[in-house]
């Protein structure tokens, strides 16, 4: 499917590479396109910002095709490449229906088209990983004792899973610390299971990390990298309790690069990984 998400990221980077190369301030191109359009309201500097970060809400043709006027952008097919962006990057995905539970929806918009994403988690299990049951108890306990979006956020996770079922799924490669699969109860079981199962998918890698090898490269928290077809760069995704981070910097994606690898070197082959998972569901 066209993912909103990336087509939106694409459009706005192209509009900043387009004013960064004729050597224009976001303000001179809002006093431009202001005398062009011969209206005092409806561009400003800030708004050339907002389109150029993705931070809008609405989007015309009317406006990029302003932007590309200023930009010396006359070529008919090129022009049509932006017009098709903006109509995609205006889209719902199926994530918007669950925006009470998702907020934005990026890192699933993100998913969507990603080539090839590799996760390292530190206490959970990873989200495109997880069994219903599991997903439901993480929920719950996430939730506090406040369960009223428990089965939307369930709903929202199984459907996720659907990026695997792509006439061309993504590569998945995912790093477990051990301690996450300790946190799997008894009545959770089939969470290693599935486990086991996917890990024989040939799209899908899991390698754990045992507690037993020590301090690692990723002590500091769980990452995700996702790669996309060209011409979108990847993107790292960072998680805390209540933001999402998403960096896009060459040197911030190569840095976690390096720290996957290190993290990757460090755990268990992916069929001694197999064994300790089924190790682990034995002794439940």
């Amino acid at each position: 499917m066209v993912s909103p998400t990336l087509r939106r990221r694409r459009l706005s980077r192209l509009l900043l590479q387009q004013r960064e190369k004729h050597g224009f301030t976001a303000k001179q191109v809002a006093a431009e396109a202001k005398e062009r359009s011969g209206k005092i309201r409806g561009w400003s500097e800030s708004k050339v910002t907002r389109l150029e970060t993705g931070d809008w809400k609405r989007l015309s043709v009317d406006d990029v095709g302003m932007l590309l006027d200023i930009y010396e952008v006359t070529d008919p097919a090129e022009r049509a490449g932006y017009f098709a962006l903006v109509r995609e990057s205006t889209q719902k995905g199926w994530w918007a229906t669950y925006e009470n539970v998702l907020g934005t929806g990026q890192l699933i918009g993100l998913e969507a088209e990603a080539s090839s994403i590799r996760s390292y988690q530190s206490m959970t299990i990873p989200g495109l990983l997880q069994t219903e049951s599991y997903a439901r108890a993480m929920a719950v306990a996430s939730s506090m004792g406040e369960s009223d979006d428990v089965d939307r956020r369930v709903e929202a996770r199984m459907l996720r899973k659907a990026v695997f079922s792509r006439a061309n799924p993504p590569a998945f490669w995912a790093v477990i610390d051990e301690a996450a699969l300790l946190h799997v109860t008894p009545e959770l079981s089939d969470q290693l299971e599935y486990l086991v199962e996917v890990s024989h998918r040939p799209n899908i890698g899991i390698q754990v990390l045992p507690a037993a090898h020590g301090p690692h490269a990723a002590m500091t928290g769980h990452f995700v990298i996702m790669e996309f077809p060209m011409p979108d760069p990847p993107v790292v995704y960072l998680e805390a309790v209540s933001e999402e981070l998403y960096l896009e910097s060459e040197e911030q994606v190569r840095e976690y690069t390096r720290r996957f690898d290190f993290v990757q070197a460090s755990a268990l082959s992916v069929d001694e990984s197999r064994e300790l998972i089924r190790t682990r569901h034995s002794a439940l």
